[in-house]
């Protein structure tokens, strides 16, 4: 083994070591603020009593969950019930790999140890743990096994609330993937790459695609929230209804595994629209942190992919507390009624705009980008303002009078 691929190996054991237990104490840690944002917004305290703020108020939870008794149903298949927690924390932790967090860190070394022998590295480190050519596919293909954990913890439960949350859970996320996989097609056509890292190099070279792509963030948006049965998109574990649904029958650490797997999911899906749509690690209003890599240059885009990461994990925790649960033919009929004959349309438009584009050689620049940015403030206001009129988008309690919803 040569001295190179030992540095190689060394540098991504670190940044795998790193990432992951960052991903790991950043559940926690929002775990903590969904507390405190939500007793903030009901104008309560939440947790305050363990540590400053409430702050160790997770990990006397994880202690609890340990030591508390594992429950194992009588009629339940066993392998099964086990393997379910797991194969659904497995993919949450894996999409985190293809994400580039910052700029490229210059990194040279050279140094022998007594049993391994010399290690040695030059040059630039991508920031990244895995900068795969098919990232976005990875992406895709991972984050869809996360359904096969629900559905076996709901089926080897051998319970009907479970078994229920399961069918619910499978049906949404099958649903909501159409959605989110056709607006993740237009960052293609844009991009011309799967590649995350080149999806941020041409947002730095031409504009954001918040801008480019508006309407392709909503769905993509929308389409997170149900992958991650976040509220208003819960009804695979809606209490009221199943208990609370595929892991009614688990308890202990099992159990803690469902909610890590899900924080992850939403850890990383900010992760996703920041690198999708706002540019990744890129600093706005600037073109310093696209020259030569520093380590100064390093830190800084690594804070501003981590506030962009930050707000959008608040979002998530707002839109929970704020917005009531769907019914399920509601949430069924958004995503098979709307976003898909949607999406399909937006992708045929987005690909007949950057052809003309191409033709009068324009193409994905700066001018191209502000070009379709004006190009989706008009879809965006055709579909929701002109097209919809309550007829979809609409409150639960609205019915049909005359010729108009009241």
């Amino acid at each position: 083994m040569t001295p190179e691929l030992k540095g190689f190996l060394l540098i991504s054991s670190f940044k795998i070591l790193a990432v992951f237990t960052t991903l790991q104490v950043g559940v926690m840690m929002v775990i903590w603020a969904e507390r405190r944002v939500s007793a903030w917004k009901q104008g309560r305290l939440g947790p305050n009593r363990v540590g400053p703020a409430g702050l160790f108020q997770s990990i006397a939870d994880g202690i609890k969950n340990i030591f508390k008794e594992e429950t194992w149903p009588t009629e339940a298949n066993r392998t099964l019930f086990l393997l379910a927690p797991i194969a659904s924390f497995i993919p949450a932790m894996l999409t985190i790999a293809v994400v580039p967090i910052a700029s490229p860190l210059p990194l040279s070394f050279d140094f022998t140890l007594p049993v391994f022998g010399q290690f040695a590295h030059s040059g630039p480190v991508p920031m990244i743990i895995a900068d795969l050519p098919i990232g976005l596919l990875y992406v895709l293909a991972v984050g869809s096994l996360g359904v096969y954990g629900i559905v076996l913890a709901g089926w080897s439960s051998n319970s009907k609330y479970a078994l229920l949350g399961g069918l619910r859970a499978s049906a949404q996320m099958v649903s909501y993937e159409v959605a989110l996989g056709f607006s993740v097609v237009t960052i293609l056509i844009l991009a011309g790459n799967v590649t995350l890292s080149e999806i941020v190099q041409v947002q730095q070279d031409s504009v954001w695609f918040i801008l480019a792509l508006s309407l392709g963030f909503v769905l993509f948006y929308v389409s997170a929230l149900a992958e991650t049965n976040r509220l208003p998109f819960d009804m695979p574990e809606s209490e009221s209804e199943l208990i609370t649904g595929y892991h009614t029958e688990y308890s202990s650490m099992k159990f803690s595994m469902f909610f890590i797997a899900e924080y992850t999911h939403i850890i990383v899906g900010s992760a996703l629209i920041a690198t999708l749509f706002f540019g990744g690690w890129d600093i706005p209003f600037t073109s310093w942190d696209n020259t030569n890599p520093s380590v100064l240059k390093t830190v800084l885009t690594l804070g501003a992919f981590s506030l962009k990461t930050l707000f959008f994990i608040y979002t998530f925790i707002w839109i929970r507390w704020t917005l009531p649960r769907f019914r399920f033919d509601q949430l069924m009929a958004l995503g098979w009624k709307f976003l898909l004959p949607l999406s399909l349309s937006y992708v045929m438009v987005i690909a007949l705009t950057v052809w003309v584009l191409d033709q009068i050689d324009i193409g994905v620049s700066t001018t191209g980008g502000l070009v379709l940015f004006g190009l989706n403030l008009i879809i965006l206001f055709i579909t929701f303002g002109v097209l919809d009129r309550g007829r979809i988008i609409k409150g639960s309690g609205y019915t049909r009078v005359g010729a108009s919803w009241q």
